[in-house]
């Protein structure tokens, strides 16, 4: 993906940036298509009064109407109305692309469903295009002319002598169609295009060519409404040398396996075949390699193998020119993979309905609990914090013969992929086990078994260096062992090593350096350092590649210091800098992170990046601080809180970089990954000590003890936010509320086109007897068979999808579930057409202590045009602690109970436009209070106190008070705005934050001197029920923040992430987005006062700074981040550790 930010400043302090997003998405149809590009161009702009630009996401945005180049072919770039756009694409004479102002192919009065490109080798250009001409219709009073208007096949060429686009044909569709493939040309096929439309597919291109048309094969036996259409929803070519064939796939999941017979490079036939059925995919791509990757519409996406072509089963092959009845088609019948096998699968939350944030399994960090996905591949999934970035796995658990104190791995050679020895140290022995297809002991390696080691490493191309109490040990690669012992009666203390050099320290504090020289022979170095308090730690960094040393080694004092020493041999063991610590350092690790990838004189890639002091201090606080790599200078230090337990550090290799594991009462991992520095939490025990390894199974993991275990680990899931556990639903999950007492949630799932388990299966056996009946005498025994075998069948619906029982059809259920173990305790099934759009938990004032949960259901809701047959409102009591739901009564009411609330020992409803205040009666809720005046439909019920903040539908926030007394509920504040309101959340007293379901958040407060003890008519008439709502109320809220995320927000919560941090607003969006808004506490954060970004909305960017932009910065080259920081009169490090810590404040 390419992402192209121009930056243009005007003037000295006034700045503006245009963000261009070009979007490439490359699917590698085949090997001649080898530029599939999806193009989307947004202009953004700051302040930025154009109308027509600021409507450009709304009413101009491309819609999916976007073709990839063919070969020679430029893109092309159609809106949802009347405009065209092709890019001519041409490279510079520094052979970079560029390209051309855009060619118009616009005509008016008309609306784009899809266009692609034309396969016509290397003429000129052309496109096809699905349009629809509604001039007439728009004309038209009566609605005739648009219930005869025809879809039209189009065809534009670009002429790339006259560089214009010209309309070259057009003809009407007998179907409608929703998509277009195209069909490779030139040598490899016939050219022109497959039309997609209900039932069909077709096959049409110019000159004599005649359309072939062929039915869309359905299921046998399918319990979906017959009168339904069927149409194919995504499709992926496959193309080689010698054939192409295409993967097409229906909106029930099913794909088949489309190929063309042609007569020369005419084509007269079309055939299809059932291939497998893989969940509805938004967009297919087969890869050149073999596999089929498919996008899912909702929920995870997956990767497959394609084991077979299909070609050889017993599968029956449907054609064209198989004799049909207008209006009939084959079948089929479905069966599980046989074709492709799943290789991988690829976490997506998308799209997330409702979301809180709790924490339920009491791990001090909250937990996201996110309701999502759709139908049967729904959803509940608990999102872990304290999980953290990477998933530990372990490769192998062994019992050891007492508990080790540390554990070290090491090659043979320095050109070895893999480690030949694990070393573990106990308190008077060294055991060594060699690595191969098992771990065992070994006694030939040279190393001295019968004393502790303090640390062991590869030194030089194929020696050992073993360092223990009373000495060194260097273990050449035949076996020869030269030894150092300590002078006198005293022992080494700490040790720092790494490929070509040995710093001891000696008890009183004394350093002895060694390091190794070109004959692989191991020498002191003639001074030894004496340090002015004993030393607790010690950290060499690994010798750089083409150097003969490390300039520099950190050593920790028990003085609560941190020195450099030199390396350097003109100034050998010379302190060079120096820093105080808080508390006694624990243990130090000096690792190269944050590399780019360089490439040097000789053509030879590596990775060059900047050096970083880990200091672990023993109150468990960890301090990251950058070292000077000329004069070993410390300094930009950032600190972190891991546990209450020292930090131990441990350099390890994740990813091809280094990186550090840190121990304290959890262990973490810190690393970089994608120019930003990650520290993150494990999921997994609490560890004493560890090594990197590397094995043939295990690339990159962790040897590891805990107490008297030996552990191999390995990390999974590089840059995953959240570890996720995912328990199924039935049907798409619409709220859940928490039980405050068990922590149970109980959740109500809701789908539309659906049946109930119950109906299905009367449906099903209807099914069965109607094939039974319509069976002759001599076959009446088959078909009973056949019937059994139907009725058995149970494909299970996450994958081939669930029945469409036709509009208006509902199913719901309602769902007590233990989220920590995600078992269901209780499963409530509503009746056929009954759909459950909201819920809550509550006591009333007259019952004491017992909890109720209230489910507001629509009865026989159709959408469009929409009508109701009423609604009610079930009432359960919450029973056997909060795991079984027992049935009181059900309330019936007008319209659909879309909000309810608990509200001063009773319950707040919201009955389409009407509020009302229900108590618990014995046989049904009993109205108390009612307010009419809510302008459309209460989709949202917010309360605090007196006050209760309603979301309209169409009209924003509304501010009610509810005076006791009187039993009234009053408007006495409303918006300014129009708001399409999907969540709301209180921040405060006065302040709503809320979402709209145009991508919109914002923050509304009421000024200062708002007064809700207002009456029902200040007139003084009190008519309290003909009050008209031309004017609103009489106060308006004020606007705090806006800003366009771009995504529907469905749920935002006011909540901690993390323990000790800030609060933070929390959202979810329809496309499985998570994201934070954070409140600035203070100006001093030194970033512009203006947005940096500001999307073309309804609502223009209001006191809100991108900050995903912001991090960028990280991410820009140094002479670009030197330019930034200028101008906010700092340093790069000040400004990149300032991004830092807000974010470690908030979040993770």
């Amino acid at each position: 993906a390419f992402l192209i930010r121009l930056c243009r400043q005007e003037e000295p302090g006034v700045g503006f940036f245009i963000i261009f997003f070009i979007r490439f998405i490359i699917s590698c149809l085949s090997s001649s298509i080898s530029w599939p590009v999806s193009l989307m161009v947004v202009l953004l702009s700051g302040n930025n009064t154009d109308t027509s630009s600021q409507s450009l996401c709304r009413e101009k945005q491309a819609r999916g109407a976007l073709w990839p180049p063919l070969p020679c072919h430029p893109p092309v770039s159609g809106a949802i109305e009347k405009q065209k756009l092709v890019y001519i694409l041409n490279r510079d004479a520094a052979a970079r692309l560029t390209i051309s102002s855009p060619l118009e192919a616009h005509k008016a009065n008309t609306l784009v469903y899809h266009v692609v490109g034309v396969d016509v080798g290397f003429e000129n250009p052309m496109f096809a295009c699905l349009e629809m001409d509604y001039e007439e219709a728009d004309n038209d009073p009566t609605g005739e002319a648009a219930a005869n208007t025809q879809q039209t096949l189009t065809f534009y060429e670009l002429d790339l002598g006259l560089n214009h686009v010209v309309r070259k044909y057009s003809e009407p569709l007998e179907e409608h169609g929703n998509f277009l493939i195209t069909v490779p040309g030139g040598s490899d096929g016939p050219s022109g295009v497959l039309i997609c439309s209900e039932n069909y597919i077709t096959y049409k291109n110019f000159g004599d060519q005649p359309d072939i048309r062929c039915p869309i094969p359905r299921r046998r036996n399918d319990l979906d409404d017959p009168e339904r259409g069927m149409i194919f929803v995504c499709s992926a070519t496959h193309k080689t040398k010698s054939m192409f064939f295409f993967l097409a796939q229906t909106e029930q999941g099913d794909i088949f396996k489309i190929t063309l017979e042609t007569d020369e490079d005419m084509v007269t036939e079309i055939r299809l075949k059932y291939f497998d059925t893989v969940p509805v995919a938004a967009a297919m791509c087969v890869l050149k390699t073999g596999f089929l990757f498919v996008a899912s519409e909702f929920g995870n996406h997956y990767l497959y193998q394609i084991a077979h072509l299909g070609d050889d089963d017993e599968e029956p092959e449907f054609s064209s020119a198989m004799p049909l009845e207008e209006g009939d088609t084959f079948f089929f019948q479905p069966r599980p993979l046989k074709n492709l096998v799943l290789v991988d699968e690829l976490d997506s939350l998308s799209p997330i309905l409702c979301c809180q944030i709790a924490d339920l399994a009491n791990e001090d960090t909250p937990q996201l609990y996110v309701a999502c996905g759709r139908g049967p591949r729904s959803s509940l999934r608990v999102l872990s914090i304290r999980a953290g970035n990477w998933i530990v796995s372990e490769m192998a658990v062994s019992e050891l013969p007492g508990n080790p104190n540390a554990v070290w791995t090491v090659r043979r050679h320095v050109e070895d992929e893999f480690d030949a020895y694990i070393i573990v140290s106990f308190v008077n022995a060294t055991l060594v086990l060699s690595i191969g297809e098992t771990v065992e002991e070994v006694t030939d390696s040279g190393f001295l078994g019968t004393t502790p080691t303090l640390s062991c490493s590869l030194l030089g191309d194929d020696a050992l260096v073993q360092v223990y109490p009373d000495g060194i040990r260097h273990i050449r690669a035949d076996k020869r062992v030269n030894e150092w012992k300590t002078p006198g009666k005293k022992t080494i203390v700490k040790c720092a090593v790494n490929q070509r050099q040995v710093v001891i320290a000696l008890t009183g504090g004394e350093l002895v350096y060694f390091e190794m020289d070109p004959s692989g022979q191991l020498n002191e170095y003639t001074e030894r350092k004496e340090m002015s308090a004993d030393v607790v730690c010690m950290s060499l960094a690994n010798v750089p590649p083409g150097e003969q040393r490390s300039r520099f080694l950190a050593v920790g004092l028990v003085d609560n210091t941190v020195r450099i020493i030199s390396l350097d041999p003109s100034d050998c063991l010379q302190p060079l800098s120096m820093q105080a610590l808080p508390a006694q350092p624990e243990s130090l690790c000096i690792v190269e992170m944050g590399g780019t990838e360089k490439q040097d004189e000789l053509g030879e890639r590596g990775s060059i990046g900047f050096l970083y002091l880990n200091i672990g201090l023993q109150n468990g606080v960890l301090l990251r601080t950058v070292l000077d790599p000329v004069t070993g200078d410390l300094s930009d230090t950032r600190t972190r809180y891991l546990g209450s337990r020292p930090v131990k550090l441990f350099r390890v290799r994740m990813q091809g970089q280094e990186a550090v594991l840190a121990m304290s009462s959890r262990s973490w991992l810190s690393y970089s990954y994608q120019s930003r520095f990650h520290l993150t939490p494990l999921s997994y025990e609490t560890l004493e000590f560890a090594s990197g390894f590397a094995s043939e199974q295990c690339p990159e993991g962790i040897v590891a003890i805990s107490t008297n275990t030996l552990r191999i680990l390995a990390l999974e899931k590089l840059g995953a936010v959240f570890n996720q556990v995912a328990f199924p639903l039935q049907y798409t999950p619409r709220k859940f509320v928490i039980h405050p007492e068990s922590n149970n949630l109980i959740i109500i799932e809701t789908d539309h086109n659906a049946y109930t388990e119950a109906t299905k299966a009367q449906r099903k056996q209807q099914m069965a007897e109607e094939m039974v009946e319509a069976a002759g005498e001599d076959e009446r025994e088959l078909a009973a068979e056949m019937a059994a075998a139907f009725l058995n069948e149970n494909l299970p619906e996450s994958i081939f999808g669930a029945p469409k029982a036709g509009n208006g059809q509902w199913a719901s259920v309602i769902r007590v579930m233990n989220p920590i173990q995600g078992n269901t305790l209780d499963l409530v099934q509503l009746e056929q057409n009954e759909a459950a759009f909201s819920v809550a938990v509550c006591r009333f004032s007259n019952t004491g202590e017992d909890w109720y949960v209230l489910v507001g259901v629509a009865k026989d809701l159709i959408l469009n045009p929409r009508s109701v047959a009423g609604g009610f409102v079930y009432t359960y009591k919450l029973v056997n602690g909060g795991e079984k739901l027992e049935f009181l009564h059900k309330t019936p009411v007008e319209e659909v109970p879309a909000a309810i609330a608990p509200f001063q020992g009773r319950v707040l409803i919201g009955v389409g436009k009407l509020l009302r205040v229900y108590d618990l009666g014995k046989k049904k809720l009993l109205r108390k209070c009612e307010n009419k005046h809510i302008a459309n439909y209460i989709c949202g019920i917010q309360t605090i106190g007196h006050r209760v903040i309603v979301s309209d539908v169409q009209e924003s926030f509304i501010w009610v008070r509810y005076k006791r007394n009187e039993n009234q509920l009053i408007i006495f504040a409303d918006d300014t705005y129009p708001r399409w309101v999907t969540t709301a959340t209180l921040l405060d007293y006065d302040t709503v934050a809320g979402a709209d379901k145009f991508g919109n958040i914002c923050v509304v407060r009421l000024p200062p001197n708002t007064n809700d003890e207002v009456d029902e008519d200040p007139t003084g008439n009190k008519a309290l029920w003909d009050r008209g709502l031309l004017n609103g109320a009489s106060q308006k809220a004020e606007v705090i923040m806006n800003y366009h995320v771009g995504e529907t927000v469905l749920s935002l919560q006011k909540t901690t992430l993390i323990p000790g941090g800030s609060e933070s607003l929390v959202y979810t969006t329809l496309s499985g987005g998570i994201g934070i808004l954070v409140p600035f506490t203070s100006h001093e954060c030194s970033v512009p006062s203006h947005p940096l970004a500001s999307f073309p909305s309804f609502f223009p960017c209001q006191n809100v700074i991108d900050g995903d932009l912001c991090e960028q910065f990280n991410s820009m080259e140094p002479n670009k981040q030197k330019n930034v920081a200028e101008e906010l009169d700092r340093t790069p490090p000040e400004v990149s550790k300032k991004l830092e810590d807000i974010r470690t404040r908030y979040a993770f």
